[in-house]
């Protein structure tokens, strides 16, 4: 049952990281013909895109972020110093609580400062700002498995009340034990998209986003089903998959948001 009204956005750019995902273009033909999908083992890039010493003090989560952003904004040909952003994360940076928990749980309590500033929330929109040179409004997220839907939606919201494009990324990598035993994530996953309020020559689809009470959509192959259900960020698997095989034929996916709650898009071609 539709209960609001539709954002409608154009999407300008992907960027794609994931176990046997590696970037947008190259996952396309995996995503077309998902039987030939097959899992290995995550490729994430260094950041280079940072100074040397905020380099060596990023984790898996900021480097997947920076990675799925920067293919997704070159693809759009958008200015990256100047576009909004909004990062969505089921949770922080979970070396760096790991570390912290340690910390706290030994005879010596001091916290590093650096491990600190690396645990909140918003750490990738942070280096997000320093790489890119980017001070434009940026807007982080957490909503545990709803965390692609939650980013999607705040960034169409952001993009029609400033008639311009923003910047979305959803990411997420998996705590080391003992928090994964009570928060399970097999693996890193990063998905970026450029969106826009108004169609331009980069326009790759038109998406219409409502929320409604239907039944999140699935995959019908087992090993991409699975890799969608293992990482948060991943449960945008259906929508990519829709992008990749879409025809004249519109198409709508239903994504994972809150509890009773389902963000459907509709995909049509620009």
């Amino acid at each position: 049952m539709n209960r609001h009204p539709d954002l409608t956005v154009y999407l300008e750019g992907i960027g794609l990281l994931g176990p046997g995902l590696k970037g947008w273009v190259s996952s396309v033909p995996v995503l077309v013909n998902p039987a030939a999908y097959a899992p290995a083992p995550l490729d994430i890039p260094t950041a280079d895109c940072l100074p040397a010493a905020e380099r060596r003090r990023v984790g898996s989560l900021v480097k997947i972020a920076l990675a799925v952003g920067r293919e997704a904004v070159g693809q759009s040909g958008q200015d990256v110093s100047a576009l909004a952003n909004v990062f969505s994360a089921s949770s922080g940076d979970g070396d760096n609580c790991h570390a912290i928990c340690e910390t706290l749980a030994s005879s010596d309590r001091l916290i590093s400062p650096t491990r600190f500033h690396n645990s909140v929330h918003n750490a990738a929109a942070g280096y997000w700002g320093i790489a890119m040179k980017c001070m434009a409004p940026s807007t982080s997220l957490c909503a545990f498995d709803g965390c692609f839907a939650a980013g999607l939606l705040e960034a169409a919201a952001q993009s029609l009340s400033s008639q311009g494009p923003t910047l979305m990324v959803a990411s997420d990598a998996p705590y080391p034990e003992p928090l994964n035993a009570v928060r399970p994530m097999k693996f890193g996953f990063g998905v970026g998209l450029v969106v826009n309020a108004h169609r331009s020559e980069k326009s790759l689809a038109r998406l219409s986003l409502s929320l409604t009470q239907e039944t999140p959509s699935t995959l019908p192959y087992a090993d991409l089903e699975r890799s969608r259900l293992d990482s948060p960020a991943a449960r945008a698997l259906p929508l990519l998959q829709r992008l990749a095989s879409l025809t004249s034929t519109a198409a709508i996916v239903h994504l994972d948001y809150l509890a009773g709650c389902t963000l459907t898009v509709r995909l049509d071609r620009t």
